[in-house]
């Protein structure tokens, strides 16, 4: 095993109002899963956020599952196993589960991300412990962090914008050609 590498936690952001969060969960390796929502709800509860959980059939269903709640929660917590077996299934679903979060989050979404990916329920159990690695509790605390920024960009001035109607010259154009 190797050495763990020395790494920053930020601390909570305090947000007020208490944000809703939604954990969506796969518990398709029930223990794993249960700590993951442990340490989550920890985290999300030492920051005073309101907190929901819903379970999944799968890793593949939790980015659908978000989808669909997004208009009703400030931020979400994705948490879950994927563990390689003997065919690729396993990059399947760790991509497009990764895949279909990052979407979620490029569109606007707070999303934590606490599926694991692992090669053994030895390497999941340590990342799952709250004890431990704690990755529910680090999901919860991204999802924090991504709400607190959400509403910073919200509440913050929009910069002045040119009129439509303006003239700009562009980069290596001669001074006398314009466009709008």
């Amino acid at each position: 095993m190797a050495e763990s590498a020395e790494h920053t936690t930020l601390p909570l952001p305090k947000l007020d109002p208490a944000p809703r969060v939604l954990i969506v969960c796969a518990p398709y390796y029930r223990r794993i899963a249960e700590g993951l929502v442990a340490g989550a709800g920890a985290v999300l509860g030492e920051a005073g956020a309101q907190a929901d959980l819903v379970e999944v059939p799968g890793a593949l269903e939790i980015p659908p599952a978000i989808a669909l709640a997004a208009r009703h929660y400030d931020g979400f917590v994705a948490l879950g196993c994927v563990i390689r077996g003997e065919t690729t299934h396993y990059d399947t679903v760790c991509n497009d589960s990764s895949r279909g979060l990052m979407e979620l989050g490029l569109k606007g979404l707070a999303i934590g991300n606490g599926i694991l990916t692992c090669e053994t329920m030895e390497q999941a159990e340590v990342r799952a412990d709250p004890a431990d690695q704690n990755k529910g509790g680090g999901a919860a605390a991204a999802a924090l962090h991504l709400i607190a920024l959400a509403r910073r960009f919200q509440s913050a001035p929009k910069p002045p914008r040119a009129p439509d109607d303006a003239e700009f010259l562009l980069a290596g154009t001669a001074a006398a050609t314009r466009t709008a």
